[in-house]
This record gives C-alpha cells, structure tokens and sequence, in this order.
C-alpha cells in the first residue's frame, strides 16, 4: 500500500491499561472466507507467486507475521501466502464509504482480512494495539510491519517497538516474513499492479522472544525488534538502511525531536 494506505497504523509500544470502553474488534466474516476462496486461487494462477516456508507457520494458536513492506500488495501477499487466514487493521474510511464504490471498498478489505480502526497517535494508535492484541488472545493470527510504513527506496529500515512489545505482551510468536519482487508488480504511484513480475514470500521460523525479557522492559523491546529485523533481513535480502523510515522533519520542533534519542515505536 501506500504510505497514506498502510493497513496498520503505528502502534505504540506503551502498555494499554484495561478498560471497558475498548473497542471490540469486528472479525472478517463471510466476505473474507468467500475473498480468501476467490482471491487466494486466483492471485496464485496470475502471479504465480513462489511461497517458501509455509511449513513454519504454526496452524493454530495466534501468530505475528512481521514483514518488510514495499507496496501496497504486501498486504494481499501475505493473506494469499499464509496457510491460514491473516487479519490486517485498515483504516476505518475505508469501510464507509458511500454508493456503489464505498460498497467495494468496503468489500475489498474485508475479502482480505482487513478490520477497521482509527488511525492517529496518542489514543488511536494505543486503541489500534489493543485492537492486535485482542485478535492474538483470541488464537488468531495478525500481520504488521516493523519498519512503521513502505519502503520506496527498496532498503530494509530500522523496526520499531511496537511489534516487539506485543509479542512480549502476548506470548504470540513472531513469523518473519520477507517479500521479494513485490515493489516490481505495484511499484510507488502505480494504479494497478503488473502481470509481468513473480513475487517470492518466505516465511521464517516463529521467533520466541521471551528470553529478552518482559514487555515493560525498552531494552528488551529493543533487542527482540532487532531479532525480528535480522530475521526479516535474512529471508527479503535488501540493502539495510540503518535509520528509521519516516518523513523529513517539518519545522525546528520537529528536527530537534528526531535529533533527541528516544524510543522509536
């Protein structure tokens, strides 16, 4: 997806307290099985992708896939890869549009796992990892991106913590997944992907990150989210870029935020 359509919003790495008034997650149901039916065969026939390490995927119980992402297809790769159903959080406006097109939107993102959810810091971004962990202690499986959003460069950036807290946080395992080819098929600012390029997705062996330490700990959040790094390193292959992906600070405040040392999540 784009930067502005990543399916995850960036998660925190601040410990959720309980609360009532969390917001329940609205499960993939019939448009995601009947999507999984027709898209999975389909997609697999058109771009016939070549799928490494489907046996490392745990069956049951929940699962992290954690990725780099290139494009806006990474998120139809992976549901189409994965042995079993994967569920994405999308921003909430893609299921209310209006008419016929907010229909299929709406459609779409069900048809691929995606849940809604508002997008923002503070709050949002606190009530969309509670959202994930939710899903996880359910026994269900959620995908994320490690590096915050896409990579239009190519390169493998730096992960943030919030990926690492929630494995901490849930026990889950954590599958790194690493994409090849798929900036080819759907490359930056391209309407509709190519027929002409094969996707490679490879999964890795679950990472249990616990010998790190609890989730409350940066140091552990930091060491596992470089774990989940290397790993995805090791199976995508790009070039490391060895900074955080994020946009060119705007104004002095937030050049001296990105200059200070803190936690990236």
């Amino acid at each position: 997806m784009t930067s502005e359509q990543s399916v995850e919003p960036e998660s925190s790495s601040e410990e959720i307290p309980a609360s009532e008034d969390t917001a329940k997650p609205r499960h993939a149901g019939f448009a995601y099985r009947l999507g999984r039916g027709l898209i999975t065969p389909l997609a697999r026939l058109v771009y016939r992708p070549r799928i490494e390490g489907r046996e490392n995927v745990p069956l049951s119980g929940p699962v992290i896939f954690a990725s780099n992402h290139m494009s806006f297809i990474d998120s139809i790769a992976i549901p189409v890869a994965a042995p079993r159903p994967v569920h994405f959080l999308a921003k909430s406006s893609y299921f209310e549009g209006a008419g016929f097109q907010g229909w299929m939107s709406k459609t779409f993102f069900e048809s691929i796992g995606a849940i809604p959810v508002r997008r923002g810091a503070g709050q949002a971004a606190l009530d969309a990892l509670d959202l994930q962990r939710q899903l996880l202690d359910e026994g269900l499986a959620v995908a994320l991106y490690p590096e915050g959003t896409r990579s239009t460069d190519g390169r493998l950036y730096k992960g943030r913590t919030g990926v690492a807290f929630l494995a901490l946080q849930t026990g889950a395992p954590v599958v790194p997944v690493g994409l090849i080819g798929t900036d080819k098929v759907m490359p930056v600012g391209a309407k509709v992907p190519t027929m002409s390029e094969r996707i490679t997705v490879r999964f890795g062996e679950p990472l249990d990150l616990s010998p790190h330490g609890p989730a409350t700990s940066g140091r552990a959040r930091r060491l596992a989210t470089d774990d989940i790094m290397a790993a995805i390193h090791a199976l995508s292959g790009q070039e490391l870029a060895g900074a955080y992906n994020e946009a060119p600070a705007q104004g002095a405040i937030e050049k001296i935020k990105q200059a200070l040392p803190h936690e990236r999540r």
